[in-house]
C-alpha cells in the first residue's frame, strides 16, 4: 500500500469515526440503551482518537524529524496513538464510574510510559543487530 493511500484511508476513517461519535453522543440515550450504547461510544471514540492521533503523530514526525524513510514514522506514530487512545479511553471509563483519581492517572501514565520505553528499547536493539 502506498503512503498516500494509507493516509487517505486513515483520514477518511477518522472523519467517519468522529461523525459516528457525535451521532452516538447526540442520538443515543445512555440510560435507556444500556451497555450497548456505552460500549459503542467508547469503541468509536477509541477508533476516532486512534486515527486522529496517528495522523497528527505522523505529520509531526514528518515535519520535525525529516527522516528519509517515511514508513518508519507510520509504525511509531501508530503505536503511540494506540497507547494514548487506550489511555484516554480508560481514563474516561474510570471517570464515568467515579473511579478516576490522581493516583490512578499517575499509575496509568507510568504504566504506558514504561510500555513505550520497552518498545523503544526493543526497536533500538533490533536496529543495532
Amino acid at each position: 500500500m502506498s503512503l498516500r493511500k494509507y493516509l487517505l484511508i486513515m483520514g477518511f476513517g477518522s472523519v467517519i469515526c468522529w461523525s459516528a461519535c457525535f451521532l452516538v453522543i447526540f442520538k443515543i440515550d445512555p440510560y435507556s440503551s444500556g451497555w450497548v450504547g456505552l460500549a459503542s461510544f467508547y469503541l468509536i471514540l477509541f477508533l476516532a482518537l486512534l486515527g486522529t492521533l496517528s495522523l497528527i503523530g505522523f505529520f509531526g514526525r514528518m515535519i520535525f524529524l525529516r527522516r528519509s524513510v517515511l514508513f518508519h514514522h507510520i509504525g511509531i506514530s501508530l503505536r503511540q496513538a494506540i497507547l494514548f487512545s487506550i489511555l484516554i479511553t480508560i481514563s474516561l471509563l474510570l471517570q464515568a464510574n467515579r473511579l478516576f483519581t490522581w493516583w490512578n492517572a499517575i499509575l496509568l501514565v507510568l504504566s504506558f510510559t514504561l510500555l513505550e520505553f520497552f518498545f523503544l528499547s526493543r526497536t533500538a536493539r533490533e536496529e543495532g543487530q
